[in-house]
């Protein structure tokens, strides 16, 4: 049967759009969903919808509905989490507040319901059961490989960190009050039917997340029930509540969000900073001590002069820079995103394999969705003239269990090079494969180090 796509506009719908069926032989058996690529699993996500239409007329500005008659792709999101799947678990020791959230929606409020320290599924069930609350499991892609596996490919897709957060509901109630979020939203319904109702933003492209009243929100410009292999997309600023109609089964569904802290504000933040730096290097003007007790008194309209001067000046010399400086954004990503997928417990990422690379080798980049390449200062604090260098970072070796926990601790993994390797790390970059005698580093004994370097890290292989 063809899907019917309902994208969200103004409470009109289009008629059945018919969708080709996707054929995929994924890892570990067939899957509803093209799980060889980032942008192939995407593509299947949001399938009939096209990518490019739906970047030109969805993402950041209107929400999406996509309803599919398609039991196989139903089955399919079944397996990514089951109410069934709490008792397991919770036996492997879940803690109210950091992995799960027990909380019912009471006259346009939120109570939570909580215990203190460890859960235990009996408790759980009962006020799942008795009081008809909702059970919230934050970032189950911990536990749960196929949401791993979905994710880590969404993270490589987007380049932002992409977290999870899985809600049942028991039928007749109401978890959330409405509200918004500061992340774009992708719903996934598994289990049961789930009654949304989206209304305008208060604020589009939120940057924080807020619980708006309802005499305040109005009515809701779009309404319509969810069933297994649904998918629903909103942008950051929909306003949205959502229930679980009467006399049905419970409701499960998993949001997939991404985009947080990712505007061209945050990166304007983030690279600001390095090009004052640099610049202040070469230009006497910048250096220049602000006038007197200016920090005693409300800014002058001279000083506003001075610095809109400064930010035309620096806009400028942004036109030519080759390399811009990311302070904090591409190293935070690299240290908290999720480590590549893989099959068994057997493999181990972090550990070289194959062939120890010489000067005759051929080499190749691998793990290329994983690594990033920044220009920055020298991080060494013993290092006063803060010279630039080349930093990689990598995720090979995250901790699948810390993903977006927040405030578990993390590490960054990756290599500092002299800019002057600048160019050869790149030759990497850009080929398939290369000869380690063609790298543009001016000795041997440079250009074998370099790679020994990048091959103890896992991020190249002899070819």
């Amino acid at each position: 049967m063809p899907k019917k796509v309902k994208p969200a506009e103004d409470g009109k719908e289009e008629g059945p759009v018919p969708c080709k069926q996707v054929k995929v032989e994924a890892a570990g058996g067939p899957s509803p969903l093209n799980l060889d690529s980032p942008s192939g699993l995407f593509e299947s996500l949001i399938s009939p919808i096209k990518t490019e239409t739906f970047f030109k007329e969805f993402w950041e500005q209107k929400p999406l509905l996509i309803q599919r008659d398609d039991p196989v792709l139903a089955t399919y999101y079944r397996s990514l989490f089951r109410l069934s799947d709490l008792k397991s678990l919770c036996s492997r020791g879940m803690y109210y507040g950091r992995d799960v959230n027990v909380c019912r929606c009471v006259n346009g409020k939120k109570k939570v319901l909580n215990k203190d320290g460890k859960v235990h599924f009996l408790q759980l069930r009962k006020d799942f059961d008795q009081k008809r609350a909702t059970i919230q499991f934050h970032q189950p892609q911990r536990f749960k490989d196929e949401l791993w596996r979905i994710q880590e490919k969404l993270e490589c897709y987007f380049g932002s960190l992409v977290g999870s957060n899985v809600y049942i509901t028991p039928a007749g109630s109401q978890g959330l009050p409405p509200h918004y979020d500061d992340v774009e939203v992708f719903i996934l319904q598994l289990e049961g039917e789930k009654h949304w109702r989206l209304y305008h933003p208060t604020v589009p492209l939120a940057r924080e997340y807020s619980l708006e009243a309802e005499d305040r929100i109005g009515r809701p410009a779009h309404e319509f029930t969810l069933k297994p292999g649904d998918l629903l997309y909103f942008p950051r600023g929909t306003i949205h509540q959502a229930d679980t109609p009467s006399g049905l089964a419970h409701s499960t569904h998993v949001t997939i969000s991404t985009y947080q802290s990712s505007s061209w504000g945050d990166f304007l933040l983030d690279t600001i900073s390095g090009l004052v730096f640099d610049t202040a290097k070469a230009d006497v003007e910048l250096r220049a001590g602000i006038p007197r007790q200016l920090l005693l008194v409300e800014t002058t309209a001279v000083a506003t002069r001075k610095l809109s001067g400064f930010l035309r000046m620096l806009a400028d010399q942004l036109e030519g820079t080759k390399e811009l400086l990311s302070a904090d954004m591409k190293k935070d990503f690299a240290m908290n995103r999720l480590p590549p997928y893989y099959l068994g417990d057997g493999v181990e990422l972090s550990t070289p394999g194959g062939q120890l690379p010489g000067l005759d080798s051929t080499v190749r980049l691998q793990f290329r969705d994983h690594v990033v390449l920044t220009v920055g200062p020298d991080q060494d604090p013993s290092d006063e003239t803060r010279e630039k260098m080349v930093y990689i970072y990598h995720s090979l070796k995250n901790r699948r269990e810390t993903h977006m926990m927040g405030n578990e601790e993390t590490e960054s993994h990756g290599l500092r090079f002299p800019l002057s390797h600048i160019d050869a790390l790149k030759q990497i970059w850009n080929s398939s494969a290369i000869s380690v005698k063609d790298l543009k580093l001016t000795t041997d004994e440079e250009k074998q180090s370099l790679v020994l370097s990048l091959w103890t890290e896992c991020l190249i292989q002899v070819v």
